[in-house]
């Protein structure tokens, strides 16, 4: 019997001694340096530009009462910005049920009951039997509490919970990048409604000077000093003009429709009408260091924590392999009459302890493992590229804006030659000093001219929205985070560069 017991105290012992050492190896979880490269400033801004970074609620330096009004009904009112809260809502309750395991749950118990049993007793020969009946109940009543709990030796459940709160987090940066989203878009297709309202108009005043033209025109062929020719030439201009009213009105409605989805409301509902693009305070902004955009890019953050929580993941997978030690325990009273219930003769009580470990599976533990490590893989190069793509964002929208904020300026100078070109044409028509020709040909530079003006105003004003877009909005990370959302109470968390931690 010696050796048996010698036997297996060594056998407690060693699965002892490697409990202890796998412990310290389960507690650190995987984290994978993203170590994005970050330069030292914006290509289209210069290193010395100064900062000057969107505000929270940047729309509203547009100076556009309708924006403001339509931007608050689609943040109050868009299906996808619910949808994203919903969500948001969703990876709460996972938190919370990722949570519960570190706790030990337990149950109320209550149990009774009876039993009737007949008992009988009698003599009798062969013509018959005569007896007497008895019975006997027996009733039994009883309650207690019952208590399960996994000792979290491994940091096995912690892990989940940490990659639950990452999640979580996570979430919230989706929800704030589709606001994000969604403001851009409403205040995209603002602008582009009051573009077409412009463009409109010069279609509608150009049609009318066509029209003082042709009357000019007929009046001078019935005095014999113009040709059946001219007036055909100036009715095709005239209808040329004419033709360029139903496509913008067209497009100006189907603008409008599109901001009732936007807003989350039937496109009946859309109230605002467009005014012009030209009444418009174009305030610009200007980025700081690419560093600090890491923690001004909700999609950035967003990344991030995914990445942070998969090394979560990986340690979950990674201590799986390790043995499971559970507890489990019930206490209650126990007696045959509820008047005898709680007694000390009618306790009871249990505690056992088990220990479970895989031995073969199959390789299932493994291939949980290669898969925890191929998404942390992918979720880096995710984060890698959020990065980039930020940068390009930035550096396309301030270029954008830069360029057609010259074309803007040269486009005016070309409108107004234009008119001034259509006005001596006209006069010199009037003048006799002048062909139709002439002016058919100064009229329609004109219309064209300011055609061309209404869609540069209109690609300037998108240019600074993506500016606003690509700089985050005026969000910043600090406004997202929770001690109670940090995953491992965010010690350590992933790498970032200096001057975006």
């Amino acid at each position: 019997m010696e050796p048996l017991i010698s036997r297996r105290a060594i056998a407690w012992g060693g699965l002892s001694f490697a409990a202890l050492t796998l412990s310290r190896c389960g507690h650190a979880p995987d984290r994978a340096d993203p170590n994005p490269d970050v330069p030292e400033a914006f290509r289209a801004s210069g290193a010395g530009a100064a900062a000057a970074w969107p505000a929270e609620e940047w729309w509203t330096g547009f100076n556009s009462p309708e924006l403001n009004l339509l931007i608050a009904k689609a943040r109050r009112q868009n299906f996808d910005i619910a949808a994203a809260i919903a969500r948001v809502r969703q990876a709460d309750a996972r938190l919370r049920i990722a949570g519960a395991a570190l706790l030990p749950a337990l149950n109320g118990t209550g149990s009774g009951s009876w039993q009737h049993a007949g008992l009988g007793t009698g003599s009798g020969g062969a013509r018959g039997r005569t007896g007497t009946t008895a019975s006997i109940d027996s009733r039994s009543y009883g309650f207690g509490l019952s208590a399960a709990y996994q000792i979290d030796f491994w940091g096995h459940n912690r892990a989940r919970q940490d990659s639950a709160a990452a999640a979580a987090l996570a979430s919230r940066f989706d929800q704030r990048t589709v606001a994000l989203t969604v403001t851009a878009n409403v205040a995209s297709l603002w602008f582009t409604a009051l573009a077409l309202a412009d463009r409109l108009r010069v279609a509608r005043s150009n049609v009318a000077d066509s029209e003082r033209t042709q009357a000019i025109v007929r009046a001078r062929m019935a005095a014999g000093t113009a040709s059946a020719l001219d007036v055909a030439n100036q009715e095709t201009l005239l209808a040329t003009e004419r033709a360029t009213i139903p496509n913008f009105q067209n497009q100006l409605e189907q603008a409008l429709n599109g901001l009732g989805i936007l807003t989350g409301e039937p496109p009946e509902r859309v109230s605002v009408r467009p005014g012009t693009l030209t009444a418009l305070r174009l305030p610009p902004v200007a980025p700081g260091l690419p560093s600090e955009l890491l923690r001004r890019r909700p999609d950035i953050a967003s990344a991030e924590a995914l990445l942070e929580g998969s090394g979560f993941d990986v340690k979950v997978a990674r201590t799986a392999f390790y043995p499971a030690i559970n507890l489990t325990g019930s206490t209650g009273f126990q007696a045959p009459a509820l008047n005898a219930l709680i007694n000390p003769g009618g306790f009871i009580a249990s505690l056992a302890a088990g220990l479970t470990a895989p031995i073969f599976d199959g390789g299932t533990l493994r291939g949980a493992l290669e898969l925890a490590r191929g998404q942390q893989a992918e979720l880096l190069a995710d984060y890698r590229k959020a990065v980039v793509q930020a940068f390009t964002d930035v550096d396309n929208a301030l270029t954008a804006w830069r360029y057609t904020s010259e074309q803007e300026g040269l486009q005016r100078v070309a409108v107004e030659t234009a008119r001034r070109a259509a006005t001596i044409a006209r006069a010199q028509m009037l003048a006799g000093t002048a062909d139709l020709l002439s002016v058919l040909t100064a009229e329609s530079a004109l219309f064209n001219a300011e055609d061309t003006l209404a869609q540069v105003r209109l690609a300037r004003a998108q240019a600074l929205v993506g500016v606003y877009k690509a700089l985050g909005g005026g969000w910043r990370r600090e406004m997202e985070e929770r001690p109670e959302l940090t995953p491992g109470r965010l010690k350590g968390g992933v790498a970032l560069p200096a001057g975006g931690a």
